[in-house]
């Protein structure tokens, strides 16, 4: 007997697990889409509008869906999780003025909605195969401002 749970078929008595890794970068950006007035970017992002830009330690928070392997009980090898993170988050990232130096932020405003988009693009194929796939990003621009993406509910399986 089959069932979905967050776009997965599994039989009944399967156990799907969330997995989740962290990892942290430090990066400064400038919130300002060219296309508007300085009073209108003002007016919409405040003081992230500061045409010398500002500074975040970002956390980020990457979560897997999947079933453990039967031989390993891991629904993935968190040290591979980790690698990826740091190959393709960390090291891009890490140390960055986004908006000159990360594309797509070269064109697209940095909110931390579409970094946490941008970390999706990054990692999800890496992420998705028939055992597991990439549940949602969370990215937390400071202590009590996150942002959590969900993808677009398909895996490039």
């Amino acid at each position: 007997e089959l069932y979905r749970w967050s776009g997965f078929q599994h039989r009944k008595n399967e156990v799907r697990m969330l997995i989740t890794r962290k990892t942290e970068f430090s990066a400064s950006h400038l919130c300002r889409n060219p296309e508007l007035s300085a009073e209108e970017n003002q007016r919409i992002y405040g003081m992230s509008a500061n045409e010398h830009g500002h500074g975040h330690n970002y956390v980020v928070e990457v979560s897997l869906e999947g079933e453990p392997d039967p031989v390993t009980g891991m629904v993935l090898d968190l040290k591979e999780l980790k690698e990826i993170l740091n190959r393709e988050v960390v090291m891009p990232y890490d140390h960055r003025f986004l908006n000159y130096e990360v594309p797509p932020f070269d064109r697209q405003v940095p909110t931390t909605e579409n970094i946490a988009r941008d970390i999706w693009r990054r990692i999800e194929r890496q992420l998705c195969n028939e055992n597991h796939r990439l549940h949602s990003v969370r990215v937390y621009e400071s202590e009590d401002l996150f942002v959590d993406y969900f993808g677009d509910g398909s895996c490039s399986a």
